[in-house]
């Protein structure tokens, strides 16, 4: 089935043909057929014109990558109670209120959470981790293919199209990742850093 706005072009193109057959095969030229063929060629062409612009503010939904993994919980037992209910309650909120497929929460060289989709790998920060450290910065890879240096996120989860890494100054990391490539808003990543920030100083203490 057609989305509307492949029929709205289809038929705005299928206008403009038959006005260009019109005009090609017309017998006798005169000032009226010209004028009805000049309105009927730019409605035509607003048609079209509409069309594409409606496929680009409803761009069509990038669908969700294959990821292999096992649906899994892991909390580190070496924090305190309030550590832990907010690392539940937060990563909880991110995999239900976002497009993330898997959030690990890296501190003090070890991993202390592992949530979603989940891997047995061992993890380390890469070049890609240590450069969000050193920059203090939020960076988002909006689709994995197109940066080298992607598979550091494989010990997180295989093949993941699209990766948030967050620091935790320069004691940790948020790493999140989406079930398809540019899966994230902007709100996301608001939510996601604000949420570490506050993680941060919780961890702190």
């Amino acid at each position: 089935m057609y989305k509307i706005s492949s029929l709205v072009i289809i038929f705005g193109s299928f206008l403009l043909i038959l006005s260009i057959i019109n005009i090609a095969t017309a017998i006798q030229v005169n000032p009226t057929l010209v004028r009805a063929e000049t309105i009927s060629g730019i409605a035509s062409i607003a048609l079209i014109t509409i069309g594409y612009l409606w496929t680009e503010i409803k761009p069509n939904q990038p669908s969700k990558a294959s990821l292999i993994g096992k649906e899994g919980f892991e909390l580190c037992n070496e924090l305190t109670d309030d550590q832990r209910n907010e690392l539940a309650w937060g990563s909880q909120q991110i995999l239900t209120a976002t497009a993330a497929s898997t959030i690990l929460i890296y501190w003090d060289n070890k991993v202390i959470l592992r949530r979603g989709l989940i891997s047995e790998k061992i993890f380390e920060p890469g070049n890609i981790c240590k450069r969000s450290i050193d920059q203090k910065r939020l960076i988002s890879l909006v689709n994995t293919k197109l940066f080298p240096g992607r598979d550091e996120f494989d010990s997180v989860l295989n093949n993941l199209p699209a990766v948030i890494v967050y620091p935790l100054e320069n004691r940790g990391l948020t790493i999140v990742g989406g079930w398809s490539k540019r899966s994230f808003t902007n709100s996301d990543e608001k939510w996601i850093s604000g949420w570490s920030d506050k993680l941060y100083v919780l961890l702190s203490k």
